[in-house]
């Protein structure tokens, strides 16, 4: 006999998606454990639509493909301003914790992804155990070529991948996370991110920004203490279009890869000695809170007075707040990081790692 999962919502901003967000509507109405009668609440805000992505969703509806679901959708106009997705996604959450609220479910969870992204059927179900052990789940991106593969993308694609595969390695060998155990992806974005609605109204909900509204409420939930996961059983299959919706978002990075590979423009990330050193600073961090380091010790590692004024440590309830805190405030001193090519990159990445692992073995 399945589980029935417990209260959730799943919020999408949406505008001009009539051709892919029926596709998500009905991966959300294929979810393992809701049915006719136990239907999963899904909160859609289409802004500023021209293409007639409501009348789709109502035609779908309409033809009862999606029983399963208990679906509000929102039409809203934004200001020129704010006609963006941290408005819209920030919307939606909105409506989402409210619509648990007056279910007496608070503690009920908000999960979120884009309107044309594609999920296994088992995307919410992966999500509510992940948050068993965790306060905000991050989805893993594969990136969705729709049967238009093209072979040197792909390539492409698997060696970013590698790379970010090598800074977690790299993390993994000098301060791994336990609360994020490998194997363990990196991505934490708006395509699949899931939280208790009490934990999003006490941070203050998403920030409305234009871009890089999903790192922002993960960084508010870390700050707060809470821990971030990154379940590889949590997957979605976000688009290759290179004309996306979100300024800064996924199509512009699809844009630029497929400069580099056909083009030949440069692809430069940050050095691996970057990397190792905001992981040991971080080590650091977390040891000098566990340990009740003196303010004396704390300024040797770069925090001034200001510094500690706004980290606030008495009212910081583990090490992760005060880690996210103090890091915060010294990146942003840091300046830009050092970069290099991306094959460098990885070749630093692999020798480092296999150099420290060498130590541990002997």
């Amino acid at each position: 006999m399945s589980v029935r999962p417990g209260p959730a919502v799943v919020c999408i901003p949406a505008r001009n998606e009539a051709e892919r967000l029926p596709r998500l509507l009905r991966a959300l109405a294929a979810q393992d454990g809701f049915s006719a009668d136990a239907p999963l609440r899904v909160v859609i805000v289409v802004n500023n639509c021209t293409d007639g992505t409501v009348e789709a969703v109502r035609a779908l509806e309409g033809s009862g493909a999606l029983s399963t679901l208990a679906l509000r959708l929102i039409e809203a106009t934004f200001p020129a301003a704010e006609a963006h997705v941290g408005t819209a996604r920030r919307r939606a959450l909105d409506v989402g914790a409210a619509w648990l609220e007056s279910e007496d479910a608070p503690d009920g969870v908000l999960l979120t992804t884009d309107a044309d992204a594609r999920l296994a059927q088992g995307w919410v179900a992966a999500n509510l155990r992940a948050l068993e052990g965790a306060e905000i789940v991050g989805g893993r991106l594969v990136i969705d070529d729709e049967g238009n593969a093209d072979p040197a993308l792909a390539a492409f694609h698997a060696r970013v991948e590698r790379y970010w595969s090598g800074v977690r390695a790299l993390e993994d060998a000098l301060d791994p996370p336990p609360h994020d155990p490998a194997p363990r992806h990196g991505d934490h974005t708006g395509g699949s991110l899931a939280l208790r609605a009490s934990l999003y109204r006490a941070v203050g909900g998403l920030p409305p920004l234009p871009r890089g509204e999903d790192n922002a409420l993960v960084g508010a939930v870390q700050r707060a203490g809470g821990r971030l996961r990154h379940c590889p059983d949590v997957a979605v299959l976000v688009s290759a279009r290179t004309a996306g919706r979100a300024e800064g978002g996924m199509a512009t990075e699809m844009l630029r890869r497929a400069r580099v590979v056909r083009e030949g423009e440069a692809y430069r990330l940050p050095v691996a000695a970057h990397w190792e050193q905001i992981i040991l600073r971080r080590a650091a961090l977390r040891r000098a809170y566990r340990e009740g380091a003196a303010p004396s010790a704390l300024y040797a590692l770069g925090l001034n007075a200001e510094d500690l004024a706004a980290i606030d440590l008495p009212a910081c309830p583990n090490d992760i707040a005060f880690v996210e805190r103090a890091h915060v405030r010294l990146e942003a001193r840091d300046g830009p990081a050092p970069e290099c090519s991306l094959d460098d990159a990885l070749a630093a990445l692999d020798a480092r790692v296999a150099a420290l692992r060498r130590d541990r073995a002997a």
